[in-house]
């Protein structure tokens, strides 16, 4: 029951996310730039409730991203499962009570994600490169991440142990010893 509750929730997060990226952040763009929740969304996801739930969800939303916005489809799809194989990876050897650790994962997330699709833009669409445009966007893009990950982290973090709680159960002395 509470694991169904959990994944509604988590999908209601994802619309309400879609929402905040498509129309509120269009009005609050630095240098006409918007953050990315999508990547933060997916590495929150894995990080609390772990890949075997992170990677599915980060498919489904990569897929219905692809669909609704991208011009070439996979590249969400691709880029966001990669996040949450990246995640996974952060949840096994760094802590997430840390905000420093948190923002420096957000950070990797976010260079990760936007490297690989400009990468996969440039081969599926032959789009010319452009590396000046493409560096200021990057960092525009990781500043806002990260303030909006100092912002919300703690509500993500009282919520995410929540659902660790729920999907992991108490593993923690396991980790360690």
């Amino acid at each position: 029951m509470k694991k169904s509750i959990v994944i509604i929730g988590i999908f209601l997060t994802f619309l309400i996310t879609y929402f905040l990226q498509s129309n509120f952040f269009s009005w609050f763009t630095i240098a006409g730039i918007k953050p990315n929740l999508f990547v933060m969304l997916a590495l929150f996801i894995t990080l609390f409730a772990g890949i075997k739930v992170g990677i599915p969800y980060s498919l489904f939303f990569g897929i219905f991203l692809d669909i609704v916005t991208a011009k070439s489809f996979g590249i969400y799809t691709i880029m966001l499962t990669a996040i949450s194989i990246l995640a996974g990876y952060f949840d096994k050897n760094f802590s997430k009570d840390s905000k420093i650790t948190i923002m420096l994962m957000v950070l990797a997330s976010t260079l990760l994600f936007e490297i690989g699709s400009y990468i996969l833009s440039i081969i599926m669409q032959n789009i010319n490169v452009q590396i000046l445009e493409f560096v200021k966007i990057l960092l525009i893009e990781l500043i806002y991440n990260i303030i909006l990950t100092i912002i919300i982290y703690p509500i993500l973090q009282q919520v995410g142990y929540k659902m660790e709680d729920i999907f992991k159960g108490q593993k923690i002395l396991t980790k360690y010893f």
